[in-house]
């Protein structure tokens, strides 16, 4: 990758690390079924109108529930209840280890020894925080967090079998002539079509959330919870629609389309690291030795497993 490319993912990994503790500010206001459906409204609108939707089928349905309604829903509930942004921020990164079993399962994609090992080491992270709940991390929220981990690994199944289902299209529809050349038009195609997934997945996001809300969160829906909410809350959830959602999936999209995922996805890891850092020096998130501890093996865990994963490979018999 070219040094603009490495500083464009860090800085994309900071936005995502950083969002967790504008949830927490955004939190202060608004319920997190509200808060989650305010940020898929306004992720979508105005955008539907300028982007082009993707084929409406199961696989898009599924996308947008597991990656925003899932997982954000479940996450900003965590939140709620106490979850501290950073632990958040790190425990979420166990959709990692789901998604590659997931693929194992659904897309029979091979599962090499050190990803195994990875997700074993992962699981000891997991358990210092599972053996540590309470405060920072209730139980009830640990286990929101999970939920919202088996979304998102859900999402970014779907996500692969979106993509594949667009190149196999793609491929046959073109066997005519080639307008636009491989490294520059069919990279900008590819990363505005990730766009409009996020943003018409939004759409549908928004509306099952704002259902959501409105059954589970009646008494928040009236005039005063608007009115009354801190500026520092709407300019959050100013953050995480605009900076987090659209500069960040977008950026993000923009380097998938550049550069390999094999050079653009270990980025990933600093997610939590920012998430913990930037909960620590905001919001007074105390660290503890048992923290750390997750962190490392969690975080070592991910590394890993975070290998060359080939689609294209199919499971081995053994």
């Amino acid at each position: 990758m070219t040094p603009i490319y490495t500083a464009l993912a860090v800085l994309v990994t900071f936005i995502w690390g950083v969002n967790f503790t504008f949830i927490a500010w955004g939190l202060e206001s608004f319920p997190p079924l509200m808060l989650t459906a305010l940020r898929f409204f306004f992720t979508a609108i105005p955008l539907v109108f300028f982007l082009k939707p993707p084929k409406f089928n199961r696989t898009l349905l599924i996308y947008a529930i597991g990656t925003f309604v899932m997982q954000y829903a479940f996450v900003f509930t965590a939140m709620h209840l106490g979850a501290s942004p950073g632990l958040t921020a790190l425990l979420l990164q166990i959709q990692i280890f789901i998604t590659v079993l997931l693929a194992y399962f659904i897309l029979g994609e091979a599962v090499s020894r050190m990803q195994i090992i990875g997700m074993l080491v992962g699981v000891l992270g997991l358990s210092v925080i599972a053996l540590n709940l309470g405060g920072d991390m209730p139980l009830a929220g640990f286990v929101c967090i999970l939920i919202a981990a088996i979304g998102w690994s859900f999402g970014n199944i779907a996500s692969k079998q979106a993509s594949a289902q667009a190149a196999l299209k793609t491929t046959q529809q073109g066997s005519g002539i080639t307008i636009v050349s491989p490294s520059t038009g069919k990279n900008k195609a590819s990363a505005l079509s990730a766009l409009a997934l996020v943003v018409w997945g939004g759409l549908i996001a928004c509306v099952i959330l704002t259902l959501s809300s409105l059954i589970f969160e009646t008494d928040a829906w009236q005039l005063a919870t608007f009115t009354e909410a801190s500026l520092k809350s709407w300019l959050s959830l100013g953050f995480i629609v605009y900076i987090s959602t659209l500069i960040g999936f977008g950026l993000w999209a923009h380097l998938l389309s550049q550069n390999t995922a094999s050079k653009v996805m270990p980025f990933a890891l600093l997610v939590p690291v920012f998430g913990m850092v930037t909960s620590v020096l905001l919001t007074g998130e105390i660290v503890t030795w048992w923290k750390m501890l997750a962190m490392t093996l969690i975080l070592s865990g991910l590394l890993l497993a975070n290998v060359k994963i080939k689609l294209e490979r199919k499971r081995q018999p053994i």
